[in-house]
Parts: C-alpha cells; sequence; structure tokens
C-alpha cells in the first residue's frame, strides 16, 4: 500500500486538460483550508479593526516577498537546475544551490532589518486611516511578519528541486500547512497574545511551509548551504531572467498596498471584508486561471522552442477555450448565489448579515474580471514561453497603475455624485448596510483586470494569434448562453427553495444556495450537451481517461 501511494505521489501526467485538473485540485484543497480560514477569522474576530490591522500587516511582508524572494522562484531555478545536473553528478547544482540560498539570505536579511526600523513610518503610508493604537499594533505585527518571506522564499528556492525530481505531491503540501499553521494561530494563540497571536500563526505557517520539504531535499543531497564565496556572476544571470515576472508581480502588490491605505480611511471594518472578498474571487482565479495557464505553459515552451507555431497557437486556443467555457459559468453561479456562499463561508457568530451583505456585494464586482484576471495570465505565459517579457510587464505596470487611478476616481465620484453610489446599491441590494464606499475598491480592481486584459488580448492577438482569435468566440457564446441559463434557473430555484428552507439557519441557507446551484448547474450542462460543446466533450473525455505521462511544474505560492 504505501508503495503505491508513494507511486502516485510521484506520477507523471499528460495533457494539458489532465494536468490542469490535476493542479485544480490540489489548489482546491489548498483554497478550501483558505476558506476555513477566513471563516475562522470572521467567526472568532469579525470585520473589525484587529482584523483590519492583521490584514494592513500583511502589506509590507507580501511586497517584500513579491519583490525579493520570487527572484529565486521555481519557474526561473528549474531550467537552471535542469543544466547543471549531468547524469549522477550533483556538485554543479549543489553549488549553484549554494550561491543562491546565501545572496537570498544575506538581501533578505538584510531588506528585513531595514524595513523593520523603518515600519513606524511606512505604517502611516500603509494605514492612514488608523488610530494611534491601531498604528502601534500594525508595526509591531508587520515586524513579526516579517520572518514570513524569509521562511516561504526558501521553501520555494527548495522547491525547484523537489520538482525537479517529480515530488509534486511534497511541494503541493506547503501551502496545505502553511493554512493549518495560521489557523493554528487563530485558534490557539490569538486568544493568548490578541493580534501578535495571529502573526505568530502566520510564522508558524511559513515554517511547516518549509519544513515538509526538507526532509525530500536532503534525502537528494541539494540542501542548501551557506557560502562565503557567492559567484556573483551567476546570481545576475538568475536575477535578469526572473526580473519582468517579479516587476509585474511587485506592481500588483504596490496596487493592493494603495486599495488597503484607501480602505483604511473608510469605514470601520472596510480592509477585513475587502480582503475577505478578494480572498473569496480568488478561489476561482486561482483553480481555473492559474490551472491552466501553468499545465499549458511546458508545452508552450517546447512548441515554440522547436519552431512549431501551429501547436503553440492550438494549445494557447485550447486553454483559452477551457478557461472562457469554466469561468463564464461560475461567475453567473457566484453572481446569483453570492449572498449564499458568502454567509455558508463566512457568516457565523461576530460575521455580522451587513458584513455578509457587503462582502457579498466586493465578491460580485470582483468576480465580472474573472475571465479576463484567467485569460491574462494564459497570455503571459505565452509570451514568457516565447522569451519575449517586455511587452507583458509594461502592460502589467500600466493596468496596475490604473487600479489605483480608478479607486481614487471611483470613490470621488461617489462622494460628488452620491446619485450613482445609490445606484449602485441598489443594483447589489446593499442600499441599507453602511459602509458601502469600500464597493469603490472591488469595482477598481475588477476595470483594472479588465483594461489589463484588453491591452494583452491586442498585443497578443497582433504577435502571435493574427486571424486565429475568432476560434474563442464560438466558445464564448456557447457557454455565455449556458452561463445566462445556469444563471436563471438558480434565481428561480432561489426564490422558489425559499419558501421552503429556514433562511434564519445554517442548514436553510446552505440547502437554498447547493440545491439552486445544482439545478443551475444540470439546466447548463444539458444546454452544452444539447449544443455538443467541444470544451464540455474535453473535459469529459479527460476525466475518464487515466493520468499518464507528462512533466508539469506546479505553481509555487504567489503571495502571503
Amino acid at each position: 500500500m504505501q508503495k503505491k501511494i508513494l507511486t502516485f505521489f510521484n506520477k507523471e501526467f499528460n495533457g494539458i486538460n489532465e494536468a490542469a485538473l490535476l493542479l485544480g485540485g490540489f489548489a482546491f484543497i489548498s483554497q478550501i483550508l483558505g476558506l476555513i480560514r477566513d471563516r475562522t477569522l470572521a467567526s472568532h474576530i469579525g470585520a473589525g479593526p484587529v482584523l483590519d490591522v492583521y490584514y494592513a500587516a500583511f502589506r509590507v511582508p507580501d511586497f517584500i516577498y513579491i519583490s525579493i524572494a520570487s527572484l529565486a522562484s521555481v519557474t526561473v531555478l528549474l531550467p537552471f537546475l535542469v543544466c547543471k545536473i549531468k547524469d549522477d553528478d550533483k556538485s554543479n547544482a549543489r553549488t549553484f544551490l549554494n550561491n543562491i540560498f546565501s545572496a537570498f539570505m544575506v538581501f533578505m536579511v538584510i531588506t528585513s532589518l531595514i524595513i523593520a526600523i523603518l515600519m513606524p513610518y511606512i505604517a502611516r503610508y500603509i494605514a492612514p486611516g488608523f488610530s494611534e493604537s491601531q498604528l502601534s499594533s500594525l508595526v509591531t505585527t508587520s515586524r513579526i511578519m516579517l520572518l514570513s518571506p524569509i521562511f516561504i522564499g526558501l521553501s520555494n528556492m527548495i522547491g525547484s528541486v523537489t520538482q525537479l525530481f517529480k515530488n509534486f505531491f511534497v511541494f503541493s503540501l506547503s501551502p496545505i500547512f502553511y493554512n493549518l499553521g495560521i489557523l493554528f494561530g487563530i485558534i490557539y494563540f490569538y486568544p493568548i497574545f490578541g493580534v501578535y497571536g495571529l502573526a505568530y500563526g502566520v510564522i508558524l505557517g511559513a515554517v511547516m511551509h518549509l519544513l515538509i520539504q526538507v526532509p525530500v531535499v536532503i534525502g537528494h543531497g541539494l540542501f542548501p548551504k551557506l557560502t562565503f564565496k557567492i559567484d556573483w556572476k551567476e546570481i545576475y544571470n538568475v536575477t535578469k531572467l526572473s526580473i519582468p515576472r517579479t516587476l509585474a508581480l511587485s506592481c500588483n502588490s504596490l496596487a493592493f498596498i494603495f486599495l488597503i491605505a484607501m480602505a483604511s480611511t473608510l469605514k470601520e471594518g472596510s480592509i477585513s471584508l475587502f480582503t475577505f472578498s478578494f480572498n473569496l474571487q480568488s478561489v476561482p482565479v486561482g483553480i481555473i486561471g492559474i490551472s491552466y495557464s501553468v499545465a499549458a505553459f511546458p508545452v508552450l515552451v517546447k512548441s515554440y522552442s522547436s519552431k512549431d507555431m501551429n501547436n503553440f497557437i492550438g494549445n494557447i486556443i485550447g486553454a483559452a477555450r477551457q478557461i472562457i467555457f469554466w469561468s463564464l459559468p461560475i461567475i453567473s453561479l457566484i453572481i446569483v448565489l453570492r449572498a449564499q456562499i458568502i454567509r455558508v463561508i463566512l457568516g457565523a457568530n461576530t460575521f455580522t448579515w451587513a458584513d455578509t451583505r457587503l462582502t457579498a456585494a466586493a465578491v460580485a464586482l470582483f468576480i465580472i474580471s474573472l475571465v479576463s484576471q484567467s485569460l491574462v495570465l494564459l497570455f503571459v505565459r505565452g509570451y514568457y514561453a516565447a522569451s519575449k517579457t517586455k511587452k507583458p510587464l509594461i502592460i502589467n505596470v500600466t493596468s496596475s497603475l490604473m487600479i489605483i487611478v480608478f479607486a481614487y476616481l471611483i470613490l470621488n465620484i461617489f462622494r460628488i455624485f452620491p446619485n450613482v453610489l445609490d445606484l449602485l446599491e441598489n443594483l447589489l441590494r446593499v442600499k441599507d448596510v453602511p459602509g458601502t464606499k469600500m464597493l469603490a475598491l472591488p469595482m477598481a480592481y475588477a476595470l483594472g483586470s479588465l483594461l489589463n486584459f484588453f491591452l494583452i488580448w491586442i498585443m497578443f492577438k497582433k504577435d502571435f494569434l493574427k486571424d486565429k482569435g475568432t476560434m474563442l468566440y464560438k466558445t464564448f457564446i456557447e457557454s455565455l448562453l449556458s452561463a445566462v441559463i445556469m444563471g436563471f434557473f438558480a434565481y428561480i430555484s432561489l426564490n422558489f427553495f425559499s419558501n421552503i428552507f429556514s433562511l434564519n439557519t445554517f442548514i436553510g441557507i446552505f440547502l437554498q444556495g447547493f440545491i439552486s446551484g445544482i439545478i443551475g448547474i444540470g439546466a447548463g450542462i444539458l444546454v452544452l450537451y444539447l449544443l455538443k460543446n467541444k470544451e464540455f466533450l474535453d473535459v469529459v473525455k479527460a476525466l475518464s481517461h487515466k493520468f499518464s505521462s507528462n512533466r508539469i511544474v506546479v505553481p509555487e505560492q504567489r503571495e502571503l
């Protein structure tokens, strides 16, 4: 039995659909734990000043992780390691890892110490709307959390070894253990240490994120050691390759810092509700967008390097079709069932009905950009496969800056023209809920994501697809029709079951949303079956086949 389990953990996988479904499964488990984490935070603490401090405290460590630690990511290091290992000789790979590890530790420790010293000054820019006591808590909490990018950065670095030897299961366990550590902090540390206990939980999770991979890496004889003879030329080569990706991620993180700063000036609890809604919308992005883009990447690299452009374009179109196929129905269901979803996931104890409605409205605004966010991930991977990183970087920087501009403009429109805010409140059914100005932030993020897609689609079509972009339209129309039918039947079912189930209980709300969702999905599947939708048939085929061989790269953690 043990041998069979280990064989499965190290098994290779074939085909973008099959690999994406596998990655989606791992992502789903991690996302479920993330939702349990958020529910525990909502029920134990609730949207308010403590949780606002906790989420605001994440911003600086997260930015450091993205801007420095991600320079030594799996995606960048893996090709170098493949070249360094020849037959059974691991000496060059060991020296390479020692160099990366030593340089990483030097930069991370120095940067963390400097930021820790400057944190009292930085905190006022991160959360300008906080009181003095909140700012004091924010400074200490952020200082504790500055350890997390070091541990997770190291974990992702040695993750290149576990992926090199195809230990995908161990690598995929890391984010699961990270969330378990945070949960432990919420349940056991918070009652003792308050908001600092939440930070201790983050550190525990980061340490577990690293330790789960250590035995495997030691077993391969490639655990890195500190060296004072660093080959800076090799560090330069790695950094040069990873800078475009790192800059793009850093701009996204910087935009998020600005949004959090704006949220701190709004009603108390706005940071918490904004973060909850962002985390929830990230679940389908992670399962669909990241899974398909990562699964497609090795195939795209191989196709482009061998100048097989028909295969390159075919795989891009195929993955894009699947992303559209999955995303549109999910958008429809989440918009219709948003209140039930939020109440089931977050609605407990201190998380009020008003918090539920406002978070549901924010999720509805976020989720509009699901297709855009997911397709951007795919097209960026396409550019990376072709070693063309300049255009996606410029587009991403522009879109990130526009998110900040959109947020500033929308907040001012709400202030100057209150009728606009009234219209949005009526549309999303939050007219009598306080703090609706916060909805400007997810709206700005969604607009920035749509702009990002619009710009990269124009460039990608011009550079690669030319007249083949029309191949996506049929999928879009069929999926949109299925999504509309799905949403319609789910909405009708919601109204019907509201008279049957008690909506004052957890089980009543769950059953109302679950059964309505099943009915909607059934109607949508029937439409796809009648249309003989190609993507639907491909998914059925992928699920019915046994997973067979090909190399995939499991994505490293993108943020704290």
